[in-house]
């Protein structure tokens, strides 16, 4: 299988790619940020290019690691007829960025161009809020084998456009897809609006690719929709070519150069990209690249984490911040900004299972009440009772009471059953109100036992 992708994804700027209408489409009632320019009236012309959108789209290829072309820089017409087009061209520019890389995948290209309305074939209506809206297209080289593949690198770019802050994210994500398998004629799936969507439909005409081979039927070369409610793909129109789109240089925008000035501000201001940050946790902080990746997940997360390493272990917090914190985030369907956990909250509580004021497990427990809680980890230890940890005279007396209170563990523990042993550990919690280290726990009971 060879797969491409080309993904648009929608610039964040206040304004339009060619004039001052708001880009908040989604809020705003139907057909109300528009003006003659969104719509190509008749004496209408476009504005300046949004210098924002250009910077955004400069700093998403840098992150890239794409060349940046610094030749002349213009906008070309792509004309097709659409009820969404009111032009009847959309305005594209030549690549900025060439020669990408990411996750092993190569970038061929990265531009910038104008969003469509948005058509309701169904309804026969049309919205053009968005038409105008900046978007950036990235085009991979075909390199991707697998849907699995296709997946891992999606949720990879996603998290480097999110670092970037130049674009608006996955939410307003539309990939084109294309697919060929064994040389065969390559299939185009327009408009897959997720990375679920996306995986899916590689499944789907994957094996509608299979099968044609298998029944000596030739794999049309072919434009394809994907229907998600179904997960399929179905035929639209036979595939397009370059010349079909009649591309003219835009005569009303003049040409433009990238400076050096302009490349060096937009380095000086953009954050490090999510894989770079990956190889730099694991050298600077001696810490797994697993670890690394987790996080490295959220942009607010791993500022936090290196905020916290100033006074913890690197190793320590690691552990417990990819591992704990990310459990209760998870379990609450929460990203660590919308969590309100602050860094000196997590140094506490490290801090607190370090010194050993309170025990892991009490600290698993009092984590699960730091989202959106004004109370400090030390607070909610005392309001449930788990601060202080038990000496080693109590928990070998709680151990002996558990083995002498449940002879039917001890004996199915002794006869094999090792899982066993957690219960008991489990009766040793209650006996010490969690107070107990856990790992003596075991080590006692079992020397107890034996």
């Amino acid at each position: 299988m060879m797969c491409g992708l080309e993904i648009h994804v929608q610039l964040e700027t206040e304004s339009k790619l060619f004039c001052d209408c708001p880009t908040n489409y989604q809020e705003a009632p139907i057909n109300s940020n528009i003006c003659p320019v969104c719509l190509n009236q008749p004496g209408a012309k476009p504005h300046p290019t949004n210098e924002k959108a250009l910077e955004n789209a400069l700093m998403i290829a840098l992150m890239l690691n794409c060349e940046i072309d610094q030749g002349v820089t213009y906008f070309m017409r792509k004309h097709y007829d659409y009820p969404d087009l009111p032009s009847g061209y959309q305005r594209t520019s030549v690549p900025i960025g060439i020669n990408g890389e990411l996750n092993g995948i190569r970038i061929r290209e990265i531009h910038v161009e104008e969003d469509p309305g948005q058509f309701k074939p169904d309804r026969g209506t049309v919205n053009f809020n968005r038409s105008g809206i900046p978007l950036v297209e990235i085009v991979t080289e075909p390199d991707i084998k697998s849907p699995e593949e296709a997946r891992n690198f999606l949720n990879e770019l996603i998290r480097v456009l999110q670092y970037s802050g130049g674009a608006r994210g996955e939410g307003t994500m539309r990939a084109d897809v294309n697919i060929s398998i064994n040389g065969g004629n390559r299939v185009e799936m327009k408009n897959v609006n997720s990375i679920k969507g996306a995986y899916r439909a590689l499944i789907f005409e994957r094996n509608r690719q299979k099968r044609n081979l298998e029944r000596g039927v030739e794999t049309k070369q072919e434009t394809r929709a994907y229907v998600e409610s179904q997960m399929i793909t179905t035929a639209m129109r036979l595939k397009e070519d370059a010349d079909d789109y009649r591309f003219i240089t835009d005569p009303d925008l003049p040409p433009m150069q990238i400076s050096d000035e302009t490349i060096q501000k937009v380095l000086d201001s953009m954050p490090e990209a999510p894989h770079n940050k990956v190889k730099r946790f694991v050298k600077d902080y001696n810490i797994d690249e697993e670890s690394a990746k987790v996080l490295t997940s959220e942009l607010d997360l791993a500022i936090a984490y290196e905020e916290v390493v100033k006074e913890i272990d690197p190793i320590f917090a690691a552990k417990w911040m990819r591992d704990e914190l990310k459990r209760v985030l998870t379990y609450n369907k929460l990203d660590f900004a919308s969590s309100e956990i602050s860094v000196e909250n997590i140094v506490e509580l490290l801090s607190m299972i370090q010194s050993k004021e309170i025990t892991v497990k009490a600290g698993q427990r009092i984590i699960e009440q730091m989202p959106n809680n004004d109370k400090s980890p030390k607070a909610i230890a005392e309001e449930l009772g788990l601060l202080g940890v038990v000496k080693d005279d109590e928990i070998l007396a709680a151990v002996k009471q558990a083995i002498d209170e449940n002879p039917k563990a001890v004996n199915d523990y002794l006869s094999g059953q090792t899982a066993s042993i957690n219960f008991l550990v489990g009766q040793v919690m209650r006996l010490t109100r969690g107070k107990a280290d856990p790992g003596e726990t075991v080590k006692l009971l079992k020397e107890n036992i034996e």
